[in-house]
């Protein structure tokens, strides 16, 4: 009796591990998650009708999203968008902390091809953001908004401290 006493509690004890490391992960998950998105908002403000994108609102644009009313989305309505297309797409699940936000918050601002096109370039997190300024500096639009995107890769920066 004494021994399938201690079976059974070997088994539960068990059965109780797993669930609560599967429940940590999945808590410790989408609060990355959150934390990148709060991020992202911080820079990716509202309704922009003349963006490079086309009508964006939330770094969502109509160019992507043709089907979405781009300029009444709330922030409720972008996050499945943003887990979906740009979290997971980008592999930002699978990454450790600060690369997850920084490559998820290249993923909205430059597209997905291109975070993961860093990623496979960059040895860690800060060659990734040295990649992103030099990416920057070369683009046409850089005399408008190179201000604003040293700023945020500078915002990242602290992050990863």
């Amino acid at each position: 009796m004494g021994n399938k006493w201690i079976k059974q509690f070997a088994i539960i004890l068990f059965v109780l591990l797993i669930l609560y490391f599967l429940f940590y992960t999945t808590q410790a998950l989408e609060s990355d998650f959150e934390r990148a998105v709060e991020f992202v908002l911080k820079w990716e403000g509202g309704y922009v009708k003349d963006d490079p994108g086309g009508e964006t609102n939330f770094g969502i644009s109509k160019n992507s999203y043709p089907e979405l009313d781009i300029s009444s989305l709330t922030v409720e309505q972008v996050k499945p968008i943003y887990y979906q297309d740009y979290w997971l797409k980008a592999g930002c699940d699978e990454l450790n902390q600060p690369l997850d936000i920084i490559v998820f918050d290249t993923a909205v601002n430059m597209g997905v091809s291109k975070a993961k096109e860093f990623l496979e370039e960059s040895s860690d997190w800060k060659d990734y953001l040295f990649l992103r300024i030099e990416f920057y500096t070369e683009s046409s639009k850089s005399n408008v908004y190179l201000r604003g995107w040293i700023n945020r890769v500078v915002d990242l920066y602290k992050e990863g401290k």
